[in-house]
């Protein structure tokens, strides 16, 4: 009795924890029945008869596929023709997308046999059971069934695992080789947000924190770049997030990356001292607002003080060692779109490393679905089930709002634009505005639904500024973004010519190859190559006063920047700077 656990991700990046914690927790109390099991992972840009032939390759008696608002559909165009090559298969869904409304899955997909309905491992188990003739399934708590005339059965649900029988789903990492390796240290929320799934199951269950620091330590042995914890509120138990975040600081391997979806405002004196000692880059932290509008805040049940939040942020931010990203929900209630800019406006002050401007969705089973009607809101019928409006909010304005997501996404989220964006600010009334003219403007050029290059979103961007001001400030600004990100052998048009000055490089670094000043870490390597590996450019003083390089004292006009590429920012990947003596140009 084969069973194929078959899931469909997002991107070929991500991997599927759902299907290796079932084939896992039945291969660890059941092992003679493990073996029967295997797994095959797809993602939503494959094509339906590819998954479906290689379904059809594999031969197995059952296929249980992971469904999620985001694989759905393409799940069901399979489901249209699996039965049609594969007759005898059984077939049978779980995960949040089909958990909620299990009999009208049913109904919907005659080929249906069942649906394992909340965590699947002990149903999982009980079901490979039934499967080898040990058990019956109107004894199996937890699924939604068709009997064999037909009618459609609803077991009661089953009790909550304890998260600490749930075996380690890394063995090895053969299969995880370029892919984000997902980690779950508890299930639950302690909140109710009315917008979200997790609301529905307030028991928070934890692993075993001395548990959890032994898998992560198999993480680190082996340097896997990231581990991006699932909790859905990782510090809502102060003593698991101290154990955990003290082992990782101990046992900093100098790779590996550790992602957190944390409230920012339940954090206390002792994490936020420790946070601020941790490696710049070991940890990274997930933020959700979602709205700064209080009677927003209120009516989808979600606790958050604001001003305290903001003062964890700007705490977390004076260590310059943790990358931050703050979460925004466009379509909640009471949130108009003059509320959704001071939302906007409110966050964007904090200067997170990213702002992540998201869409309601109307999952189904939350309290946000049961109020739908209520609050007017008008969503798509098919997953991911997002907002078209609401009593507050036009779907003229959401579309303006996708159009700004889309700029801040680029010009600010991307992080290849920082010095330009920061300057531009100071153009508008508010960054907002900012971002909405930026929007409008590419409108008019007829710039979107096309595909633009990194060296066309910064002729662009100079494109843009050029119609609201005259300051020759933001050329020298494009241009220190752009060789801070990147040593670009193709010099933008803007830029200065400096021919003259090849000469004058390769004597400093005939020199600097024999001393070594400024370039440590470069020995062995000549001057040609260093040229080739670093890149010098030449900035007026205003720009460096504009930029806070403190170190350009000298009575001159211009200073000289080394851009070097070996030695990076851990957080924001740009190019270590160093800045030359203007006697560089009497070399």
């Amino acid at each position: 009795m084969k069973v194929l656990l078959t899931a469909v991700n997002a991107k070929y990046i991500h991997s599927n924890p759902a299907v290796y914690s079932l084939q896992k927790f039945v291969t660890a109390y059941a092992p003679e029945y493990g073996r029967n099991v295997e797994l095959a992972e797809f993602t939503i840009n494959h094509y339906a008869d590819d998954i479906l032939q290689e379904i059809y390759r594999r031969r197995p008696d059952v296929v249980a596929f992971s469904c999620y608002i985001w694989n759905l559909q393409m799940i069901e165009r399979v489901l249209e023709d699996l039965p049609r090559v594969l007759p005898e298969v059984q077939i049978w869904a779980g995960g949040p997308e089909v958990s909620y409304d299990a009999p009208e899955f049913l109904k919907k997909h005659d080929c249906m046999t069942g649906v394992m309905m909340g965590e699947g491992e002990e149903t999982f188990l009980e079901l490979m059971e039934y499967w080898h003739g040990k058990k019956k399934l109107n004894e199996i708590p937890g699924i939604t069934w068709r009997d064999g005339e037909g009618e459609i059965k609803v077991q009661p649900g089953r009790p909550l695992l304890d998260m600490n029988r749930i075996p380690f789903l890394y063995d090895e990492l053969d299969d995880f080789e370029h892919r984000i390796i997902y980690y779950e240290s508890s299930r639950g929320c302690p909140f109710s947000c009315s917008y979200c799934l997790s609301s529905i199951d307030k028991s928070v269950r934890f692993r075993d924190a001395q548990t959890v620091v032994k898998e992560l330590q198999f993480f680190l042995d082996r340097k896997v770049p990231q581990v991006k914890f699932v909790d859905r509120t990782f510090n809502c138990r102060h003593s698991h997030a101290l154990t955990i975040w003290n082992y990782i600081r101990e046992h900093d391997n100098g790779i590996t990356n550790f992602h957190f979806e944390i409230a920012a405002d339940l954090l206390n004196e002792e994490e936020l001292a420790l946070l601020n000692t941790m490696r710049p880059g070991l940890v990274q932290l997930e933020i959700g607002v979602q709205s700064t509008n209080q009677k927003t805040i209120e009516a989808i049940d979600r606790v958050m003080d604001f001003s305290h939040l903001c003062s964890v942020v700007k705490r977390v931010q004076s260590g310059h060692n943790i990358h931050q990203h703050l979460d925004l929900i466009a379509g909640l209630p009471w949130e108009n779109f003059d509320s959704f800019r001071q939302s906007f406006n409110d966050v964007y002050h904090l200067y997170p490393d990213q702002l992540q401007l998201g869409f309601l969705k109307v999952l189904k089973g939350s309290r946000m679905q049961e109020k739908a009607e209520e609050y007017g809101i008008v969503y798509h019928s098919d997953p991911v089930y997002e907002v078209f409006y609401t009593n507050w909010i036009s779907y003229q304005e959401i579309l303006e709002l996708k159009q700004i997501e889309d700029m801040v996404e680029v010009y600010y989220n991307s992080g290849q634009f920082p010095n330009t964006i920061r300057h531009l600010e100071k153009e508008f009334s508010d960054p907002f505005t900012m971002y909405q003219r930026m929007a409008a403007f590419y409108g008019q050029q007829g710039w979107w639904g096309q595909s633009h290059s990194r060296m066309q979103r910064f002729e662009m961007l100079r494109e843009f500024i050029h119609s609201i001001s005259e300051n020759g400030i933001y050329d020298e600004l494009l241009l220190l973004d752009l060789y801070l990100r990147e040593n670009s052998k193709s010099r933008p048009k803007w830029a200065p010519d400096l021919q003259n000055e090849k000469k004058q490089f390769l004597d400093w670094f005939r020199q600097e190859e024999q001393e070594h000043q400024v370039l440590k870490g470069y020995e062995g390597f000549s001057a040609r190559q260093m040229m080739n590996m670093v890149h010098l450019e030449r900035f007026s003083i205003e720009t460096a006063q504009l930029c806070g390089w403190e170190q350009q004292k000298e009575d001159t006009q211009e200073c000289w920047v080394l851009f070097d590429y070996r030695n990076r920012n851990a957080l924001d990947q740009n190019a270590g700077i160093y800045f030359i003596k203007s006697s560089l140009a009497s070399l």
